[in-house]
């Protein structure tokens, strides 16, 4: 089973959104986590009520910092648009997906952020599905 890690620096809006996204279209088919290098130890609460608006519930979710992760060994590492303050993590493959931080912003923002989360999840766990179906 793939590990994917998707990285931000607090753990609390964008990472969170994709790992919740993430685990609902694999439905456990791939092994979903995330974490920041400056866990903030909370779920922002406009990223939990943008994820409601679409079926996803990470009220439970928990801000945490990579010595939490049950696993240090990941085939993709995903940042989340913060550049070259994210933190290096070991992973067969590095992706960088620009998404803009919605913190400090109105629900719009964080609707923006999840939509293009969204589509970029999409996008990427069709590739990793094809990946598992030829190897």
């Amino acid at each position: 089973m793939k590990n994917v890690l998707f990285v931000c620096i607090e753990n609390s809006c964008r990472s969170q959104m994709a790992e919740g996204i993430a685990k609902i279209l694999t439905n456990g088919a791939i092994s979903f986590y995330s974490a920041g290098s400056k866990p903030l130890g909370e779920v922002n609460n406009n990223a939990i009520r943008a994820m409601e608006e679409i079926g996803i519930d990470i009220s439970n979710a928990k801000s945490k910092g990579f010595n939490n992760l049950p696993t240090k060994a990941f085939d993709y590492a995903v940042t989340l648009g913060c550049k070259d303050i994210c933190p290096f993590i070991s992973a067969d493959k590095h992706i960088h997906w620009d998404i803009a931080d919605p913190k400090g912003k109105d629900i719009d923002a964080f609707r923006k952020a999840r939509d293009e989360i969204k589509e970029k999840v999409n996008e990427f766990v069709g590739i990793i599905l094809k990946e598992n179906r030829t190897t």
